[in-house]
């Protein structure tokens, strides 16, 4: 049966209330003070709270202030001083309802009705989502081994509270996911979900980014700009590598995360607002700290809840499920009905997959282009046929170097396997490479030139 919390200091009120209550299906737990309520709340979650609006040691609506370990129950005030401002603040404050006792006994049967049908079509929605996961899916999320059934549970746990979340793992293993996946599943889904790549933002602009400027504040600000966490007010703001913001920013993060305000640039006024954040990291936190690129105070106040995603060499089969979920996008995209060849399920397994999952999606498209009928990865990537070459092996055979062949040639070849390993994630080869974003850019404009047969244009700047 559903639990309802009433809390009431009248002794006949409190009863009466009760009796109502249970005849409409509900098991009843009492409290007659904000104090003791708040006992019978970290004893037991109830599903709907029916509280006096005036108690003896404080307000009804103080319970729709308190911090649930879960999601917030329902919450129905009911008074008999009902008044016009306290039931604005009430349904600001998000009550279900705000009742006269006495008066309103057929409106509370309603609400309560209205309760039981949400908790069962919740029910529902979780059988359901059950199910789904047991077959490998859970929202856009896809894997049905044991360490994405975990990753599963720390989002279920997560997602409806407030908490801040960080979520690590290595490049290509589906962290923005799971950050929608949490927001979707929090009580902000019907809010905005923003999301920001910090490596991406050139670090002249990242405080306006964030925050926001007034128009006039420095050159070129021609306009007011909204930054990203008051365009994410009221729902989650997403913070990709957040180990490349620059270090000199972070305390004004930190600060904005502690207070609840921003400051636009130019401005003298902070701005309230409702947030929050989910970070992410492709880099350990803790050697981004020691190498000075993110502050340990805010990294404390990020982890809140870490969520690690694994590699998908260490998923099991989850690699078949990924490979056959992206062949049925890409078939109903363009109309075509391509089946994975016999035996791929071996090969798929078998490849260590530094990409992760991105490096999957685009070697089974580029395998899709090639296929006739059935898709073969043999086509897509020679090293994927074989045993694959583990990660800090010999470079030069994953990307099918012969010997013999020019430096510039080597060269080249290897800047084009790095990127495929990638997943085409440009900063991520770069640094794998040990040469700056720069010049991975011209170089790839060089060769690019050279395909078309026409000079090199002029250096291509980073995020161009």
């Amino acid at each position: 049966m559903p639990l309802a919390l009433i809390v009431e200091d009248d002794a006949d009120a409190l009863a009466t209330l009760a009796e109502l209550v249970e005849l409409e299906g509900f098991e009843i737990a009492r409290a007659a003070s904000l104090r003791e309520a708040l006992q019978r709340l970290a004893e037991r979650s109830p599903d709907v709270v029916i509280t006096d609006l005036m108690l003896p040691d404080g307000s009804g609506l103080e319970l729709l202030d308190h911090e649930y370990p879960a999601a917030r129950p329902q919450i129905v005030l009911v008074t008999g001083n009902a008044s016009k401002d306290s039931a604005i603040e009430a349904v600001r404050k998000g009550a279900k309802d705000y009742l006269e006792k006495s008066k309103d006994e057929g409106r509370l049967k309603v609400v309560l009705a209205n309760v039981r049908r949400e908790l069962a079509d919740q029910r529902e929605i979780r059988q359901l989502r059950g199910a789904l996961r047991e077959h490998g899916q859970f929202h856009q999320l896809i894997g049905a081994s044991a360490a994405m059934q975990r990753v599963y549970d720390l989002i279920e746990r997560v997602a409806p509270t407030q908490a801040a979340v960080l979520i690590t793992g290595e490049s290509g293993t589906g962290k923005e996911l799971v950050a929608l996946t949490v927001h979707e599943l929090s009580p902000r889904r019907e809010a905005e979900f923003v999301a920001v790549n910090c490596s991406a933002v050139p670090a002249n602009l990242f405080e306006s980014e964030l925050f926001g400027h007034e128009r006039g504040s420095f050159t070129g600000a021609t306009q007011q700009h909204r930054g990203l966490f008051e365009r994410a007010s009221g729902g989650t703001l997403f913070l990709d590598e957040i180990t490349e913001m620059p270090i000199e920013l972070q305390p004004k993060l930190l600060r904005a995360l502690e207070s609840g305000e921003v400051t636009r640039i130019g401005a003298e006024q902070p701005l309230r607002v409702d947030v929050r954040v989910i970070a992410a990291s492709n880099r350990p936190p803790e050697a981004a700290i020691r190498d000075g690129r993110l502050r340990e105070d805010l990294f404390y106040r990020l982890n809140v809840f870490p969520i690690e995603l694994p590699p998908l060499r260490d998923r099991g089969d989850d690699a078949r499920l990924l490979a056959e979920h992206f062949l049925a996008e890409i078939n109903r995209a363009e109309g075509s009905n391509k089946r994975l060849a016999a035996g791929i399920r071996e090969r798929l397994t078998a490849h260590a997959w530094p990409g992760n999952v991105r490096e999957l999606k685009n070697a089974l498209h580029r395998a899709y282009i090639l296929s006739r009928a059935d898709v073969d990865l043999e086509l897509s990537r020679p090293s994927i046929a074989g045993t694959p070459p583990a990660p800090g092996g010999d470079g030069a055979a994953s990307a099918g170097i012969p010997v013999g062949l020019t430096l510039e040639e080597i060269e080249r070849r290897m800047i084009v396997a790095t990127l495929e390993h990638t997943g085409g994630d440009k900063r991520e080869a770069a640094r794998m490479l040990g040469i700056s974003l720069k010049t991975l850019y011209n170089r790839l404009n060089v060769y690019a030139a050279a395909e078309r047969g026409a000079p090199a244009a002029p250096p291509e700047a980073p995020g161009a």
